[in-house]
């Protein structure tokens, strides 16, 4: 939905957006549609321009776990993204949304959907999807912070640096 919005350059979420979102969650819980790979990310991070994903910052990049391997993450490139030296340090092990509430930033939609993709994928491995939310266990990722309200299209960025 907030995809479709920004790319549309739509200032305010529309009928087509809450289209595509009402047939999205209906497909899912019918099971008729899944979520789309983590390959299609893994695509995406060989033409996006190589920058932090954190603040769009070129400078002094290395390999970031999005969700961090000392909270349970996987140590694979499914679960690496490029951070600057700065955010990397700042972020340290936090949960990534956590992180970036503190610092009263929204995370980018592509940032956001490899996150939750990851989360998902970490919760059928462990067939949790089915549990309440209340009963499940610790994860490596913080439920609670998923966001539920977006902002506008107009003040999210689809990626932190302009994608041409």
């Amino acid at each position: 939905m907030a995809h479709s919005a920004i790319t549309a350059k739509a200032e305010k979420y529309g009928r087509i957006q809450f289209m595509i979102r009402s047939r999205l969650y209906s497909g899912l819980n019918k099971q008729t549609m899944s979520i789309g790979s983590l390959a299609d990310d893994e695509r995406l991070k060989m033409v996006l321009p190589q920058a932090c994903c954190y603040c769009g910052s070129r400078e002094y990049l290395s390999a970031n776990h999005l969700i961090p391997t000392k909270r349970g993450g996987a140590n694979t490139g499914d679960n690496l993204v490029w951070a600057c030296r700065s955010c990397n340090s700042s972020k340290c092990a936090r949960d990534v949304l956590e992180w970036l509430t503190e610092k009263n930033q929204f995370p980018s939609i592509l940032l956001l959907r490899r996150y939750l993709k990851l989360a998902i994928e970490m919760s059928h491995e462990r067939g949790l999807m089915n549990v309440p939310i209340v009963a499940a266990p610790e994860l490596p990722f913080s439920l609670a912070i998923i966001p539920q309200v977006f902002p506008l299209p107009s003040q999210l960025q689809l990626w932190v640096v302009e994608i041409s």
